[in-house]
């Protein structure tokens, strides 16, 4: 899809910016709380999210998750990020809430994903979501669900947006009333409704890959 197009689109439809708000100031991880299971018993253990060059990083390990300290609705989520060295796993929850609720690790929210080639998938995690064509993209309906060993994964309508390894991804979120929107270098990668939350903390992962992010801004929005 044509760039220009894409963010046209966005604009348009959704609708008015009335605040901007970087969730990370550069300096350190003021507004943020980690929650990283590993740490309970061994608080000794490298702490997975830092600051390095006024840069937010999840080094992936121990695995676990990084929590703003405040809900948000009606949102635009503006991200920036890129893997350091080589390709592997990570992602942003939207809709965040009750810790530890699957596998005794996530936190129930909507995973958007940012494994790479596979930017923009969605994961459901104790919530759901619904898009077009489900069973095409989520497999036998009879397999759906949102809890261990079900069909939690939603694939994204491409796989072909992100740029080389080392190279920055910009990746937009939006959240509003119960849609979630997603693009990834202009290109919109994929469009969930009938969510089952719409609010909710914002998060990012450490799941065995080391990001950089270099942007992790909220635009609030409002319908015309």
């Amino acid at each position: 899809m044509n760039k220009f197009i894409t963010y046209f689109f966005l604009s348009v439809i959704y609708k008015e910016v009335l605040l901007s708000e970087p969730l990370f100031n550069g300096k350190d991880l003021s507004g943020w709380t980690m929650d990283v299971p590993a740490l309970d018993k061994k608080p000794s253990l490298t702490k997975p999210f830092i600051v390095r060059n006024g840069m937010l990083v999840s080094l992936g390990k121990p695995a676990g998750h990084l929590l703003t300290d405040n809900e948000y609705s009606n949102y635009r989520l503006e991200v920036e990020y890129r893997f350091a060295a080589k390709p592997g796993n990570c992602g942003v929850l939207v809709h965040a809430s009750k810790l530890r609720n699957l596998y005794k690790m996530y936190p129930k929210s909507i995973e958007v994903q940012m494994n790479h080639q596979h930017a923009g998938d969605f994961w459901c995690i104790v919530e759901d979501i619904k898009v077009p064509d489900m069973e095409k993209r989520r497999g036998p309906r009879k397999n759906w669900g949102i809890t261990e060993g079900k069909a939690r994964r939603i694939v994204n309508l491409t796989d072909d947006s992100e740029r080389p390894v080392g190279e920055w991804n910009a990746m937009s979120i939006e959240c509003m009333e119960n849609e979630v929107k997603v693009w990834v270098n202009g290109d919109l990668v994929n469009h969930g409704f009938d969510c089952t939350a719409k609010s909710g903390k914002l998060s990012i992962q450490a799941e065995g890959s080391e990001v950089e992010f270099r942007k992790f801004e909220l635009k609030k929005l409002k319908k015309y």
